[in-house]
């Protein structure tokens, strides 16, 4: 490539410019390279395949093969000059060319999205508070008592008592706006916990101290931001019937409960084993409460551009985790997409800052030298097995994916970035009793 002419520019922290001058002579060995694969496959009347003279296929082919030409000629010195450069491109590039002329050098220019050059600072020696969380009986107890929800049963409502909060009802509704029904307003046989915030502020409220078989019209104003605009701030009147009424019953937790497991014959079994859980989500929330404080004081201390292509990609993968997380409640697909899409820029902030968080801890971790190798990986994964009490060669094998490996690579750099720092800072250890309030 040496008698190309590449000068680069620094548009921005995040984005770079290369402009290419490409000698006649390199124009013409693609552009005559181009014809040949024309002439081998191009049908003309009159000419046997791949006999055609080249001043017929010019006559036919001309501005196609200008145009291929330009395309492997941009292709081939843009992607050479970031191998032989050591850059690394985030975003597709903003080709800009002046066109093809015979006998004359081509030019164009590629500009492009980079990871931000940077050297970071602040990491060293930080002030850090460092919860030290005491398990109390009330933490057992709560704990116990989500035990308990997980083996609920449901039982018909007896003695035709009216609706209360808490309760399981099956209802057919259906809504209308100004006199007018709208399908998207109805459904029959609908499995509705009352409690659950999962409809209109006001309605399940509504449905408290109604029985069995009751018919009911309720009025519901809509909220203001609803997805649906046509329905946003509005008043809808609903017609609901009671088809079926439960209620939720919670076993007792005494020896027969443990016969729910296998692996427990003893209430103090089960109660060392939710104990020794608890210490494990303190040891996980102190660690993630620890980890976000040094993030919060280590971007203060390091504020550089990020690459827009990033916090796109990033905001994308938000929006996509959101609908799925819809979908999962119950709503449909085409609503779910349609009010994640509207949740773009709301994300946005956010996005930015993971971003910004994943590439100031790559750059520590390139600046410290800290490396993940693959007995790190093996290690973490027979930990996983362990944890899991799942098979080793099958977690391995999960993890054989690129993209999946990759992403296991960063997580353990960033613990590794997290634990280096922590070792070198100044940290105040603060007891506190009780998770209830923290992990909430």
């Amino acid at each position: 490539m040496s008698e190309v002419a590449i000068k680069m520019e620094e548009i921005s922290l995040v984005k770079k410019k290369l402009s290419f001058e490409i000698p006649w002579s390199k124009v013409k060995e693609e552009l005559d390279a181009v014809y040949r694969n024309v002439g081998k496959k191009a049908k003309i009347k009159g000419f046997r395949p791949g006999k055609i003279p080249r001043k017929v296929l010019e006559n036919h082919f001309k501005d196609h093969a200008e145009e291929e030409t330009i395309t492997n000629i941009i292709n081939k010195f843009y992607w050479q000059a970031l191998e032989d450069k050591g850059i690394m491109a985030l975003s597709r590039p903003d080709i800009k060319q002046d066109g093809f002329k015979d006998n004359t050098n081509f030019s164009f220019t590629a500009s492009f999205e980079t990871e931000p050059d940077f050297e970071p600072k602040g990491y060293n020696g930080i002030e850090l508070e460092k919860e030290k969380i005491q398990i109390t009986e009330s933490d057992l107890e709560n704990r116990l008592k989500e035990i308990r929800q997980m083996f609920a049963t449901m039982e018909e409502v007896k003695d035709n008592r009216a609706i209360i909060m808490g309760d399981y009802v099956t209802i057919d509704f259906a809504g209308s706006l100004d006199g007018e029904s709208h399908q998207e307003l109805k459904a029959d046989n609908y499995l509705l916990e009352l409690g659950s915030k999962r409809f209109i502020p006001g309605f399940e409220e509504q449905l408290v101290g109604m029985k069995n078989s009751e018919i009911k019209a309720i009025n519901v104003k809509f909220p203001e931001d609803y997805h649906e605009k046509k329905f946003a701030g509005k008043d809808v009147i609903f017609t609901v019937t009671i088809k079926d009424i439960k209620e939720k019953k919670l076993p007792e937790i005494d020896e027969n409960f443990i016969k729910n497991f296998d692996k427990y014959n003893s209430l103090d079994e089960l109660n060392n084993d939710v104990r020794k859980a608890l210490e494990q989500d303190c040891q996980r929330l102190t660690e993630t409460n620890l980890q976000n404080k040094i993030m919060e004081i280590i971007l203060k201390e390091n504020d550089f551009e990020v690459p827009p292509s990033l916090i796109e990609k990033q905001i994308f993968y938000m929006m996509a985790d959101t609908q799925k997380r819809m979908t999962s409640a119950g709503m449909d697909e085409n609503s779910a997409m349609e009010l994640s899409f509207k949740m773009h820029d709301k994300f946005k902030e956010e996005a930015e800052k993971v971003v910004k968080t994943f590439l100031l801890l790559k750059k520590i971790a390139e600046k410290e030298a800290i490396q993940v190798e693959e007995a790190d990986l093996d290690q973490h994964i027979r930990e996983l097995a362990a944890k899991h009490g799942r098979d080793y060669e099958q977690i391995k094998n999960a993890f054989e994916k690129e993209e999946r490996k990759d992403n296991l690579k960063t997580e353990l750099i960033q613990k590794k970035v997290f634990d280096f720092i922590e070792q070198k800072a100044n940290i105040n250890v603060v007891e506190k009793i009780g998770i209830a309030v923290e992990g909430k």
